[in-house]
């Protein structure tokens, strides 16, 4: 009777110490951080509705898998999100950051160099933490003046070609003729439009999800 204990024993600490290594050597998914505002944050939606949880669905299923970390708050502006980045870099380590802030600079008339010179900041510190970033722009109302609309818009460009990164222009392009994909706000897209503004920046990241593995 001893014996068959022991050896139940043995079996059991076997099958545990084999689990154990396995989940020692299991790759760690690579990461993208998505770093934004209320369009990157589900607003006014189930969580899981929204853009960056259907590329999360996404990525998982490729081989390797990505897991999506979303950062985004609403109503969020360069300052704020610069504020929040290094902590948020240190903890998760991703390997992609997707940049996508400075809509609510702009609906505030925020100057468009202070705004440029945050996320210049933002995208140095993502690239010196070893991550690639994808920055995301947006297009403003009319209403703000040709002028202003034509330096907000200037930023993403000039940013996007100072460090050579990946731009979407804005990531509201799908839709930005349909009143009907925004909510009563005409300023946030509604749930059933997020699958199109999710290819896009699919579009994109496969591309450098494309380039990190090579690397790796």
């Amino acid at each position: 009777m001893q014996a068959k204990y022991r050896y139940l024993v043995a079996v059991v600490s076997l099958w545990m110490l084999i689990g154990q290594v396995a989940w020692a050597l299991a790759p760690t998914p690579s990461k993208v951080l998505v770093h934004g505002d209320s369009l990157s944050a589900a607003y006014n939606m189930a969580i899981d509705d929204g853009w960056v949880v259907l590329l999360d669905q996404r990525l998982a299923q490729q081989s390797p898998p990505w897991q999506v970390i979303n950062s985004s708050v609403s109503g969020e502006t360069t300052n704020g999100g610069l504020a929040r980045l290094p902590a948020l870099l240190a903890h998760h380590q991703p390997q992609i950051v997707v940049l996508e802030l400075g809509a609510n600079d702009g609906l505030r008339g925020l100057d468009p160099n202070a705004m440029q010179a945050n996320l210049a900041q933002m995208i140095k510190l993502s690239q010196a933490a070893g991550a690639q970033v994808l920055l995301v722009g947006i297009q403003l109302p009319p209403n703000f003046g040709q002028l202003y609309n034509q330096e907000f818009e200037r930023v993403f460009r000039s940013l996007a070609e100072q460090y050579q990164l990946r731009l979407i222009p804005s990531l509201l392009k799908p839709i930005e003729t349909e009143r009907d994909a925004f909510q009563a706000d005409q300023l946030h897209p509604t749930a059933e439009v997020q699958a199109r503004l999710m290819e896009p920046v699919w579009d994109a990241l496969q591309v450098l999800t494309v380039g990190e593995l090579a690397t790796n």
